[in-house]
């Protein structure tokens, strides 16, 4: 437990990320969802790479799939040098550490420097027409947790959460990229095909159990936001098939060197 603000303790980590990283300003943060772990690999080279337990705030992740450590690679792109910030060690919701947790990686983002922040995950899709494997870029949110990152009387527009021109970099890479809104449920357990039913009629597009909240705190923060979600599997009862977190990291793992290589160029351009 702390006593700090959420502020704070996001400063105090980004101060001992630049001491163990030895790099003073980060420019672009990516939080890697299940699926998207490779892309960090093919950004650039890896600077520093640290547990997440040797930085304030953080802990290891309890999910299969998700890494506890937090990288600096240096992007391998044309002019000045940029370096990214690889949150590898995402805190969900459902994990019981709390909202401020949840939203720890990307404030600390901001104070690390990031003007952006690239928000991954594997999730359910509801399109048939939308396979597993298929990356689809986040144009919008609903949050079904019944949760905010935000503390007291903050009102933060969030009517272009997701940016316009972000996605638009991205359709330069893939101009055959679709988009759809991302409905985020408390977890862990997985959505009922009633839940997803009703998602659908909700205008969702996509569910999954992270990226939002997330999401909310970088709109805070001050950070222009990419959503890109991997569909690693069809949503309950769009197949009739039963879900398991095997199959999400399964799927994740054959699209990994496709979609990485996608985020990593898209990151390259921005």
């Amino acid at each position: 437990m702390t006593d700090l603000s959420p502020t704070e303790l996001a400063a105090q980590a980004a101060q001992r990320l630049a001491e163990l990283t030895g790099i003073e300003k980060h420019d672009v943060a990516l939080v890697l969802g299940s699926g998207w772990a490779p892309a960090a690999d093919l950004l650039g080279e890896t600077v520093a790479q640290v547990p997440a337990t040797e930085v304030p705030g953080f802990s290891v992740s309890g999910v299969p799939g998700h890494v506890g450590q937090l990288r600096s690679v240096r992007i391998n792109s044309e002019g000045a040098p940029k370096h990214a910030l690889i949150l590898g060690s995402r805190t969900h919701y459902y994990e019981g550490k709390g909202v401020r947790a949840v939203a720890h990686g990307v404030r600390t983002a901001a104070a690390a420097g990031c003007s952006m922040v690239v928000l991954t995950n594997g999730c359910g899709g509801l399109n048939p027409e939308w396979p597993p494997g298929t990356p689809v870029l986040i144009s919008d949110h609903i949050n079904l947790t019944g949760a905010s990152p935000l503390e007291g009387a903050t009102f933060v527009d969030l009517t272009d959460l997701y940016s316009t021109r972000l996605r638009a970099i991205c359709r330069e890479v893939q101009p055959d990229l679709p988009e759809g809104v991302y409905a985020q449920f408390r977890g862990p357990q997985y959505e009922t095909p009633a839940e997803v039913r009703m998602a659908g009629r909700l205008g969702a597009d996509l569910v999954g159990m992270s990226t939002a909240l997330e999401a909310i705190a970088a709109r805070e923060a001050g950070l222009e936001i990419l959503g890109v979600s991997l569909v690693t599997n069809f949503g309950a009862g769009i197949t009739g098939q039963p879900l398991s977190h095997a199959e999400v990291l399964a799927e994740g793992k054959a699209a990994a060197e496709r979609v990485g290589s996608m985020l990593a160029e898209v990151v390259r351009r921005l």
